[in-house]
């Protein structure tokens, strides 16, 4: 279940990025 636990980690990472893309260029939306 490793890489499952890699998979989950790299898809926080880029949800926490796109959320903090999101705050800080809100004109994307």
């Amino acid at each position: 279940m490793i890489v499952v636990d890699i998979l989950a980690g790299v898809l926080a990472l880029a949800a926490v990025a796109y959320l903090l893309v999101a705050l800080l260029r809100p004109e994307r939306f």
